[in-house]
């Protein structure tokens, strides 16, 4: 592997990372992450390329056609971050939420508040389908954060379905796995219990069901990009805004107890106090907006280069 590519495919797995990051925080997309470093269409296209051709060129033994056909090493590098990301900041982000939530959904929110405006800037063209678009998207991630989360449910059948659905939430910007594993009501059992202690017996069906989701989605949503581009642009523009109502950082848990556990099932939102606390969350909101401006100026500068 040349010089050239082991940084390119470095860059990408920390991209993975931020990545694993993101959806490891409820309301947070990793989606939205791979739109905003430029990964998210080449993310869609590797991924649906899991098809019958890619099929009989492993059945055949031509393993090198197979791996350019599905892009396979830039798959391995950005789930390798992925996979690292979600295993390792589990049990910091658990901490962070229980002792200073205020200040990660800050900068959190913060993130996506410059992301709604970086991703809308690639539509080439705001027509009424875009705007009506825009529209849409904001409304259906807007009542996805107000519907009332569902119990516990650790059956096998179910944990499949949770796979495939936040599978298909997690590479859409601006919808968040995590916090769709919330609504279905086993965010607790597989993003903290399950990857915390590698339960196989939790995590096996959420990971077969994701794989099945994610190469079906994908199809689809590449078809999207390809003959609707701009609308669906607009599309993820608007799940990205819709998003922002569940990441205000001012908020108190509404939690409910299932056996032993006690589970966040709402939050009851509230304006902030003008106090220290305050400038320091606006702090980190400005961090967040920084960091994606950073992230824009630098893939701007790298593409002005090439």
């Amino acid at each position: 592997m040349s010089k050239q590519n082991f940084s390119f495919y470095l860059k990408t797995a920390i991209k993975g990372a931020a990545m694993g990051a993101a959806n490891v925080i409820p309301g947070v997309s990793g989606g939205t992450i791979a739109l905003i470093t430029g990964i998210f269409e080449r993310l869609i296209n590797a991924i649906k390329s899991f098809d019958v051709k890619a099929l009989k060129l492993l059945l055949t033994g031509k393993f090198k056609e197979f791996a350019d056909h599905i892009d396979l090493a830039f798959l391995v590098s950005l789930f390798a971050g992925v996979g690292i990301a979600i295993i390792s900041l589990a049990k910091l982000f658990k901490f962070l939420f229980e002792n200073h939530p205020i200040y990660i959904w800050a900068f959190f929110f913060g993130l996506v508040i410059a992301s709604v405006f970086f991703v809308g800037k690639t539509v080439k063209k705001w027509n009424a389908s875009s705007i009506v678009s825009l529209i849409i998207g904001t409304a259906v991630a807007v009542s996805i954060s107000v519907l009332t989360p569902a119990s516990e449910n650790n059956s096998f059948i179910y944990l499949l379905f949770c796979g495939v659905v936040a599978i298909c939430s997690m590479i859409l910007p601006g919808l968040s796995g995590s916090f769709v594993l919330i609504l279905l009501g086993n965010y607790q059992l597989v993003m903290i219990n399950a990857v915390s202690e590698l339960n196989v017996k939790v995590l096996l069906p959420v990971a077969i069901g994701a794989g099945v989701g994610l190469v079906a989605f994908s199809h689809f949503l590449s078809w999207l990009l390809k003959k609707y581009h701009n609308q669906t642009i607009a599309l993820l523009s608007g799940f990205i805004a819709g998003s922002l109502g569940i990441l205000w950082p001012w908020k108190e848990a509404v939690t409910k107890q299932f056996g032993e556990k006690i589970k966040t099932v709402d939050y009851n939102y509230y304006l902030p106090n003008l106090d220290g606390g305050f400038y320091l969350a606006l702090f980190f909101i400005i961090l967040g907006i920084a960091s994606i401006v950073a992230t824009e100026l630098t893939a701007n500068k790298k593409h002005q280069n090439a």
